[in-house]
């Protein structure tokens, strides 16, 4: 079950806890009702924490007695059909789209499936000059639409999601899986057993992810594992979503030059993405996942933020995608709802 973000404040920039009473009393909805509806889209989104959402953390929700934690932001998003801006949980970011009509539950299918997957593959932007971001979002709509009617008229392509940890790149590279059908190398769950028995071997801690040790000796292997996984894909020519943070990688251009030459030669295309996220939507991400190997950097945060630059991009030609404030992961789930309710 997911856990409750313990800060207890009105102080945090555009939090307005009203606004979540009107979107439930505006959808006609009782503090039990809108509970059991809350746990209902979040398991039917398969969101990895599922509110308990009992009426009375509801209430303290309303109230701002509690502000909400990040598995219940996305899963009010979820219920109510609207951004985080608009439920009054921030300020909206410059540009940010924040205005949706409210809309009765349960949703028409009316075409609504298509304007959220089209409203999601927006936060797709052009990292650099040189690379077509409407091109790779009118590819990945191809891949979804060829799931339903058959035939692609592009070539494979690797798709390389990268970013720091908690920026939120393996929601996104599951959202550009479920559209297109691609498969999804995660490096975490690929290479975490050889990682941590290397590790032990070493006589270091399975965990550890900031040592010397790891980045000398262990990292090196990690990444060697992963990609040899993306070759044998390629070898076949089958377009793959790869997710890692790639911080070396995505900034060294002959890294990126020899994937890519090795891909044209087999008849397959490269697609950097790098999500962009703030450092205080990494901590609230890092924190509520309670992944083992966060311990070191959530128990030393200012000195492992020390080692983060925000605004750090890859140096080859490259897509970004903005989850500054979960931006982006929030019409990611929307739009994997409104796909789910047309396939039931």
């Amino acid at each position: 079950m997911a856990t409750e973000d313990p800060t207890v404040s009105r102080d945090r920039a555009g939090w307005r806890p009203e606004r979540l009473r009107e979107q439930r009393e505006a959808h006609g909805l009782t503090l039990e009702e809108a509970g059991e509806r809350l746990r209902a889209v979040a398991e039917q989104a398969r969101l990895k924490g599922i509110p308990a959402a009992n009426p009375q953390t509801l209430w303290q929700h309303e109230q701002g007695e509690v502000f909400p934690g990040p598995h219940y932001r996305r899963a009010y998003c979820l219920l109510y059909r609207a951004t985080e801006p608009q439920l009054g949980f921030r300020n909206p970011l410059p540009g940010e789209e924040s205005q949706f009509i409210l809309t009765p539950l349960p949703e028409q299918r009316n075409g609504q499936h298509v304007l959220a997957v089209e409203r999601a593959l927006m936060r797709i932007a052009p990292g650099t000059d040189e690379v077509d971001h409407l091109g790779m979002q009118q590819r990945v709509m191809d891949a979804w639409k060829r799931r339903h009617t058959g035939g692609d008229p592009h070539r494979p392509v690797v798709v390389l999601v990268g970013g720091y940890a908690g920026s939120g790149k393996t929601e996104f590279a599951r959202f550009l899986t479920q559209l297109t059908g691609w498969p999804l190398l995660d490096k975490d769950p690929l290479t975490r057993p050889l990682v941590e028995a290397l590790l032990e071997a070493l006589g270091s801690d399975a965990h550890d992810r900031h040592t010397e040790t790891y980045r000398t000796q262990v990292r090196p292997v990690e990444y060697a594992s992963l990609m040899a996984a993306v070759h044998a894909n390629i070898a076949c020519q089958i377009s793959t979503v790869v997710t890692a943070p790639f911080l070396a990688e995505l900034s060294d251009a002959g890294w990126m030059q020899r994937l890519t030459h090795r891909c044209a030669a087999a008849g397959v295309d490269v697609a950097p993405i790098w999500v962009q996220c703030d450092p205080d939507s990494m901590h609230e991400y890092i924190s509520h996942r309670g992944a083992a190997r966060d311990a070191w950097k959530l128990a030393r945060w200012d000195e492992y933020l020390a080692t983060v630059d925000a605004e750090l991009r890859p140096a080859v030609p490259h897509l970004v995608v903005d989850n500054r404030m979960g931006a982006a992961i929030s019409l990611a789930d929307q739009a994997r709802l409104a796909l789910g309710a047309v396939a039931a």
